[in-house]
């Protein structure tokens, strides 16, 4: 079900967020006694005074952030009329001069509007579902709704609506007929629900799943919910990781960096109208069941307890893990959709989930005589409180000596899916593959660039490196691959290009600006305040780290990346390092080429590109038909066209992975699944071409490798 509102993820991203560096402000006292006037009037100062690129607040930004709002309170144009439309317009070039006399008349004529029309809505919806839908006739709805105008009467409102709730309902008649279908076979006696009755159902869940979601969240909205929608929206008018975190976001937020999270384990995003999962957390109840995947999207949740789903469809994010969220132990049912159209119901018992399950791990593979290791880091992890026990570079690190202890020759560093983490970890890490040197750079506004060095001169590993990327892997994960590829010291294997984000974010406690206030909790801001670089001077912002060998992937042509965002900073360059790139290697770019040619003949990777062109295209269509048969014979075109892809998942290497000696040791008195969840790692580490791949490239520099040092001890 679409929401009245489109809010952002961020609260689930801040972890990515690369140092929580300190800022200080120009002192200035806040004392304004109206609690929403005194926020803006704190926000649009830190802002001004911290973030790294601010933007002016004239006429341009006032039309923009007009746009945003009305957007994000009602995407799917189903509650303001034309009408409504015009009446807002008025203040469409002076918004910025109302925030800077904290004159919040705008948010109050919208808001005022919002809370009506909302109850209206309510009497539309009940309205429409109390009529049959006919799916025999010949209409289509367009899920596009940047083409779609506001309406100009009850009329055409209510017809929104019936487009809408039909299509929504769909799913549900489908569901319900192929229960009936299947209930039949498994007892020939079984009487069938008519198509009547089954169209009743559909509609009844709909009803039901509508009156849950507008009592249990659209009613429970108060004022500040509503003017965080406001703010958030102003702050990311200044480029896509500036965001405000509620009061409530940041005890969510809180609770995140505590270390334990309590539900099925999956990381979620909001994308237009839809919750997909993002990521599933090694170990975790989603990652145990093994069926939830990477990019399916959750349509519905139910309950243990309760007999109808809640539609998520449009839902608010954190209105959204509500309902997904809950104790250990307790059930829930996810209604999902797979990339390919297939809709499923998953059932989840939730647990506890430990941060651990996310840490560095290790596994050694014998290849034509020769032993490999292979890290995977998921995040640049870090406990601020205590650095130097806890943090990925230090578990890297030990990682690396207990694959030296079996006999590596080889490392492969696998960052793909890595959005990032602490900037101190990554400085650490890039030391553990070189002497000593600089490793990026920072600039913040109006201020000469700080070059951040790896000082200790010991190297954990100067043996051959490759280093995995895909689109997804960001800002930390982008840093080391960016260094790495700059000294030469590593092959950058993966996606034409990584995220490209390359500015360092600030947590900024807003309680903290005030003094002795009466005024309650403000919550906090996310601020961009400064950008990083290459050490050849280059930044990562929108064009990433371009990979030495770039492979297809099923992000290959999916919008993904800080470029397709709203406001991004711009790339820029400034002065390269001083640095001495790595001369171990004897042949560097001849290792390259022959991966390329490898990767252009292999057959594997012709299908994994044929297959991530043919999700784009499932992606942009938007048109579908609300005739039962036609949507039924696409649905079923699409199961027929997405069976030649099954082969990607049936490709197998011939490769072994096991788990380093120390490990195994903690097998024998482990309590937590350890041994399985490595054994279900190795599998997927046995069917994974890129992985094949990089260990092809590390024999290329093996081969090479030796022959170079002996030349450089000779020469020294």
């Amino acid at each position: 079900m679409k929401n009245i509102m489109r809010r952002n993820y961020k609260i689930l991203s801040l972890l990515l967020v690369l140092a929580f560096a300190s800022c200080s402000f120009t002192t200035k006292k806040f004392s304004n006694p109206d609690k929403d006037k005194l926020l803006i009037q704190i926000i649009t100062f830190v802002l001004e005074q911290g973030h790294f690129d601010p933007i002016a607040m004239d006429d341009a930004f006032s039309e923009e952030l007009f746009d945003d709002y009305i957007g994000n309170l009602d995407p799917v144009k189903r509650y303001f009329y034309e009408s409504d439309y015009k009446d807002f317009e008025k203040f469409k070039l002076t918004i910025d001069d109302q925030l800077k006399a904290t004159d919040i008349t705008f948010f109050n004529v919208v808001n005022e509007r919002m809370l009506k029309r909302v109850e209206e809505a309510k009497q539309i919806y009940k309205e429409v579902l109390s009529k049959p839908f006919d799916y025999s006739k010949d209409e289509y709805f367009d899920t596009n709704y940047e083409n779609t105008e506001f309406v100009k009467n009850k009329k055409q409102m209510v017809e929104r609506w019936r487009q809408q709730l039909k299509f929504s309902t769909l799913s549900n008649y489908d569901d319900l007929k192929k229960e009936e279908k299947l209930a039949k076979e498994k007892d020939p006696s079984y009487v069938m629900k008519s198509d009547e009755q089954i169209e009743k159902e559909a509609r009844s869940a709909t009803l039901k799943s509508l009156d849950i979601y507008f009592n249990d969240n659209v009613d429970d909205l108060n004022r500040e919910d509503w003017f965080a929608i406001y703010v958030n929206t102003i702050v990311e008018e200044f480029d896509p990781h500036t965001y405000y975190l509620a009061p409530k976001n940041k005890e969510d937020f809180d609770e995140r960096m505590s270390g334990k999270l309590e539900g099925i384990g999956a990381r979620l995003q909001k994308r237009m109208d839809y919750i997909k999962v993002v990521e599933l957390i090694s170990g975790g109840p989603a990652w145990r069941a093994n069926e939830l995947e990477v990019e399916d999207i959750i349509l519905k949740v139910k309950q243990e307890d309760e007999e109808y789903p809640v539609d998520i469809v449009g839902m608010r994010i954190n209105d959204a893990i509500k309902y997904i969220k809950g104790p250990k132990g307790t059930k829930v049912t996810l209604t999902i959709k797979k990339v390919d159209g297939t809709i499923k119901d998953i059932s989840i018992t939730r647990d506890i989930v430990e941060v651990f399950d996310t840490y560095a791990k290790s596994s050694v593979v014998e290849k034509d005589g020769k032993k490999f290791g292979v890290i995977n880091l998921p995040a640049f992890y870090v406990d601020f409180q205590d650095y130097k026990n806890i943090n990925a570079a230090k578990d890297v690190k030990k990682e690396i000596e207990y694959l030296k202890a079996e006999g590596m020759e080889g490392l492969v560093l696998d960052l793909r899916n890595n959005g990032g983490g602490s900037l101190p970890t990554v400085v650490d890490m890039a030391g553990l593959f070189i002497k000593d040197g600089p490793i990026v750079q920072v600039r913040s506004t109006g201020e000469a660039k700080e070059v951040l060095k790896d000082r200790d001169k010991s190297i954990a590993w100067d043996g051959p490196l490759v280093i995995l990327v895909n689109e997804i892997s960001a800002s930390a994960s982008e840093i080391l691959a960016a260094a790495m590829q700059d000294y030469k010291r590593a092959i950058i294997i993966g996606s034409k290009q990584t995220y490209g984000k390359g500015t360092v974010q600030n947590v900024i406690n807003l309680n903290n600006m005030l003094r002795n206030s009466t005024a309650g909790d403000l919550g906090a801001l996310a601020l961009t305040t400064q950008k990083y670089y290459r050490i050849n001077g280059g930044s990562v912002q929108l064009e990433g780290v371009k990979s030495d060998v770039n492979v297809p992937g099923r992000f290959s042509f999916i919008d993904v990346g800080e470029k397709d965002k709203d406001n991004p900073l711009p790339w820029d360059e400034i002065d390269a390092a001083v640095y001495t790139p790595w001369e171990n290697y004897f042949d560097y770019d001849a290792t390259i080429q022959k991966s390329k040619e490898r990767m252009n003949n292999n057959k594997e990777l012709k299908l994994i590109e044929e297959n991530a062109k043919w999700v784009k295209s499932k992606i942009d269509e938007t048109v579908f038909s609300l005739n039962y048969e036609k949507y039924l014979a696409q649905m079923k075109l699409n199961e027929e066209e997405s069976k030649r892809f099954d082969a990607i998942s049936d490709y197998k290497t011939n490769l072994t992975f096991e788990s380093t000696t120390f490990e195994k040791a903690l097998f024998e008195k482990d309590t937590t699944d350890l041994k399985e969840k490595r054994e279900r790692w190795h599998e997927s580490l046995s069917k994974d071409i890129y992985i094949e791949e990089a260990l092809n490239v590390l024999e290329d520099l093996k081969i090479s490798y030796p022959v170079k040092k002996v030349a450089s001890t000779v020469k020294n």
